[in-house]
């Protein structure tokens, strides 16, 4: 099936790390990354069923998005300021 093909998992995951660039906010980098490793994981000869298939991606999904929001999102105490309206021309 498709979910056993390698360049199938890396492939969705670089579609969805451009969809990232073209709509940015961290919505989309963390199923690219565990698109990327799951089939990293396919490509060295992991066998799984789609459940578990699922499972990894999903976990490890999630995983990259909090620690990507960790380390690239707004810090404790900073907030965003703006300094001119674009409604004010």
């Amino acid at each position: 099936m498709i979910w056993e093909i390698w360049w199938a998992w890396v492939a969705a995951g670089l579609v969805l790390a451009i969809l990232e660039l073209v709509a940015p906010g961290f919505f989309f980098v963390g199923f690219a990354l565990g698109a990327v490793v799951v089939g990293v994981l396919v490509g060295l000869g992991v066998v799984l069923s789609l459940p578990w298939v699922l499972v990894i991606f999903a976990m490890v999904s999630l995983l990259a998005w909090i620690a990507l929001r960790q380390i690239f999102g707004v810090r404790k105490g900073q907030r965003k300021v703006f300094h001119r309206d674009i409604n004010e021309d």
